[in-house]
């Protein structure tokens, strides 16, 4: 573990602080665990299926980030990987882009990252992989016995505030990203909650993985 730190720590200093941090959880339900399971049994029963499915998806999305570029040029990349509480793997990513690809602008961080609901009207795919995704909450003042509240509000800051737009400055932290609070809703745990409850994601990786993480891909 020091030397993988140190190896990390090395990558940052020549190549400069990540641009972006990419969550990626095994999602139970892919076809290759689930098609695979036999009757009765549980993912958590088959912790060699899961692991070896989570470690060809990771690679597969390590190389639709590095080769084919999905956010533009790479310089460099380190990831760990840890197991939740069900046994499931989950891949911490921190990326570094070349600086022809770098977030200068609102518009960059709207080009990639979203967080808000899609139209069902229009997409439906994306709008169940969305909303099948949000996974904190409801929480706040409808919720106040949820398990991430701490002293009264969520430890992970949700719900957030709606926003017409994206605000973000270079090298100024965490983008407040665009939250339109355009009437659309969804049942969560007997709750209606909206956009103050998306967590940040890329649709396209969102919607080929379909991982419950997938929805975490923000800028730090």
């Amino acid at each position: 573990m020091k030397q993988c730190y140190q190896d990390a720590m090395a990558i940052v200093r020549k190549y400069g602080k990540p641009d972006l941090f990419i969550t990626f959880t095994c999602n139970p339900r892919w076809p290759e665990i689930a098609d695979n399971l036999a009757a009765h049994s549980t993912a958590s029963d088959r912790p060699e299926l899961v692991a070896s499915v989570f470690h060809g998806k990771l690679r597969e999305l390590i190389g639709d980030i590095t080769v084919n570029r999905v956010f533009c040029n790479v310089l460099a990349y380190v990831y760990t990987i840890e197991f939740q509480k069900r046994g499931l793997p989950h891949a911490h990513i921190l990326i570094i882009l070349a600086d022809d690809g770098k977030f200068r602008t609102a518009e960059d961080v709207d080009d990639l990252v979203c967080a808000y609901l899609p139209d069902p009207a229009t997409n439906r795919r994306l709008h169940a992989c969305v909303t099948s995704q949000i996974k904190n909450g409801p929480c706040g003042r409808i919720n106040p016995q949820c398990p991430c509240m701490v002293d009264n509000s969520c430890s992970k800051d949700y719900p957030k505030p709606y926003a017409e737009e994206t605000v973000y400055v270079s090298d100024g932290g965490y983008p407040k990203y665009r939250r339109p609070d355009h009437g659309q809703v969804v049942l969560l745990r007997n709750h209606q909650v909206g956009n103050e409850y998306v967590v940040p994601h890329n649709l396209y990786l969102l919607a080929k993985y379909d991982a419950p993480s997938m929805s975490r891909c923000a800028l730090p």
